[in-house]
């Protein structure tokens, strides 16, 4: 589990471990995620059904790091959380685009280097997150690092419109290969996270950040409720690979309990080839492979 210090990813590594799982909290920064091991063995979740491990997204080489460490030889579920949002004009060590750098590149390149663990488990899964911006996103090949032109809010519904597309080009290749890999993705609705409190405070001020930051107290669910269609893509048995989970069906997809839903993709990028170009493309400014794919 990306990010599972804090929101969404809190809540479904508390779920997933009270449940008999065991859950590898892989998280960027050391005390926020020791700070997050105690909260929840304090609140009764057994110390031995968690380990936590360091892995930046925004470093394909604390990714690689966080591969070559990794203690089990198969992993049954791997969900692609973590993120940033609203983040002004920065780059990743590697020199991407932070939101396009962090929440997809990273998770590609991790998905990537895990994948010969997920292949040893009987009925291994994927869940990537998305988010209800994706809405608003397109795939711009020309200015992926949003140097042209760059406007926050467009360059995190840009990534999270990848997640989106990487999930189901993801699922279509293992169907391909005859592998019993399934790839889904998820999205929380509107859910009161860090992202909105937290990580807009810290991205710098701004009418808009403000905005979403009111609004969210107001309006959005608890992670717990966003948690929902996380656990449902990741543990419903008769999930169908490359389907998108979301809360449905109040304010039309943005809160409530979760279901398959119809996505979100704008036109243009809903073709084949689109996620397809991203693949490649990914390959290339990652340097990674699936080599069973």
């Amino acid at each position: 589990m990306t990010g599972a210090n804090s929101g969404i990813g809190l809540s479904v590594t508390r779920a997933l471990a009270l449940s008999g799982a065991h859950v590898v909290m892989a998280c960027r920064d050391q005390r926020r995620g020791a700070g997050a091991l105690g909260l929840l063995t304090g609140a009764g979740v057994p110390a031995e059904r968690l380990s936590l491990r360091l892995l930046d997204l925004a470093d394909l080489g604390s990714v690689d790091s966080f591969v070559d460490g990794f203690e089990h030889e198969s992993l049954d579920l791997l969900i692609n959380n973590a993120g940033v949002l609203g983040v002004p004009r920065r780059k990743t060590v590697d020199g991407f685009e932070m939101h396009f750098g962090t929440n997809h590149l990273g998770h590609f390149a991790l998905t990537a280097g895990l994948l010969p663990h997920l292949l040893a488990a009987p009925a291994p899964r994927v869940v990537t997150l998305t988010s209800i911006f994706g809405y608003f996103g397109f795939l711009d090949f020309s200015n992926l690092n949003g140097e042209m032109v760059y406007f926050r809010w467009m360059a995190y519904a840009q990534s999270k419109l990848a997640n989106l597309l990487f999930g189901w080009e993801l699922a279509r290749r293992a169907e391909a290969a005859g592998l019993s890999l399934r790839s889904l993705a998820a999205h929380p609705g509107y859910s009161r996270t860090n992202l909105f409190t937290g990580g807009l405070r810290r991205h710098g001020p701004g009418i808009d950040a403000r905005v979403l930051g009111y609004t969210s107290w107001m309006f959005a669910q608890s992670s717990d409720m966003g948690a929902l269609p996380v656990l449902y893509a990741a543990t419903k048995p008769d999930a169908p690979n490359g389907a998108l989970i979301g809360p449905t069906p109040w304010l039309g997809q943005w809160c409530g309990f979760p279901a398959q839903v119809r996505p979100f993709v704008p036109l243009p990028d809903h073709d084949p080839a689109v996620a397809e170009q991203l693949w490649s493309e990914s390959e290339r400014l990652t340097g990674r492979t699936f080599a069973q794919l």
